[in-house]
């Protein structure tokens, strides 16, 4: 079975990837080139000094597409792109954020369009477009939790998930709406193993409506592949681990969300269990990998499935 990079849904024979999901995401039918390899990373790494984030283990190239040419390339300004190459110490790090993002997409999460592409050596690379810089021009201010909390960007993990609502009831203009979303994430992070969901990787942003809501998801990864015991980035009711259908709850109410509402979030999750399974055999990951991801999301869907009132 022939499997489309950018949606891991299955190919008719002969067909390399889904025409239409090139055209969401690159605005061609086809999926760009990419020139830059890993031979070059590192000079390219040190020209982009002060233009985009190389911190910690995830190398984040800023990217444009040079529709003339078919290539994404090396740029500094008007930037549309994020590109994550491969990394050595954590293996299938691309193929892992690709997955968690489809399944995000399939419980109805907002997030940007995504998909893997394939640097000139043949290594698979993640790429998501900016959402804050449309194909159709222009750009939409987003603030992250860190900036929005008066934390520093070295602070992002000094805080927790009450702190990230009284932010979102502070600047969001529909705060009803923004915190049943946000309480969405958490949960959602909780349940696919993510323990990179700190402050940075939240965000409010102007909509396309004008109002201040909370920004698509990004920046999803199962982190437990890689650190089997790896607990939440920020703590809920001052937990990390360990967490319990009563805490949950009491995060939910915290949210202002009434028990059926939280009942109902679990349960959107639980309902795309045998998908999310379905992506993740789909994907781009190592069969050992595919394993224990199925197993996390099976083993903590039986929490959902009691939060959401079906045990």
């Amino acid at each position: 079975m022939t499997v489309c990079p950018l949606t891991l849904s299955a190919l008719p024979a002969g067909q390399s990837h889904d025409p239409a999901a090139a055209r969401r995401l690159f605005g061609t039918d086809q999926i760009p080139s990419v020139d830059v390899d890993m031979a070059k990373l590192h000079t390219v790494g040190l020209a982009m000094v002060g233009v985009t984030s190389l911190s910690g283990v995830q190398r984040k190239l800023s990217l444009g597409l040079d529709s003339a040419r078919m290539t994404l390339r090396l740029q500094t300004a008007g930037r549309q792109f994020i590109v994550k190459p491969p990394t050595d110490r954590f293996a299938g790090l691309p193929a892992n954020e690709h997955v968690t993002m489809r399944i995000a997409a399939r419980c109805g999460l907002p997030v940007p369009e995504h998909g893997l592409v394939q640097l000139s050596d043949g290594a698979l690379a993640y790429v998501v477009a900016r959402f804050d810089r449309p194909l159709t021009g222009g750009k939409r201010a987003v603030e992250d939790f860190c900036a929005l909390s008066g934390h520093y960007p070295a602070d992002k993990y000094r805080g927790s998930a009450e702190l990230c609502a009284r932010v979102v009831r502070r600047f969001a203009a529909e705060p009803g709406v923004a915190l049943r979303d946000l309480f969405r994430q958490f949960l959602f992070a909780w349940w696919t193993g993510n323990g990179d969901l700190h402050l940075k990787n939240l965000s409010l942003w102007t909509d396309a409506a004008g109002q201040v809501s909370l920004s698509p998801a990004y920046d999803l990864v199962n982190t437990r592949l890689f650190l089997p015991d790896d607990p939440l980035a920020l703590p809920i009711g001052g937990h990390k681990s360990g967490l319990t259908v009563r805490m949950w709850s009491e995060f939910g109410a915290h949210c202002g969300l009434p028990q059926r509402a939280v009942a109902r979030v679990a349960d959107e999750l639980v309902a795309a269990l045998a998908d999310a399974c379905a992506l993740v055999e789909r994907s781009f990951l190592v069969a050992e990998q595919q394993q224990a991801y199925i197993k996390l999301l099976n083993v903590r869907g039986l929490l959902l499935a009691e939060l959401a009132g079906r045990l």
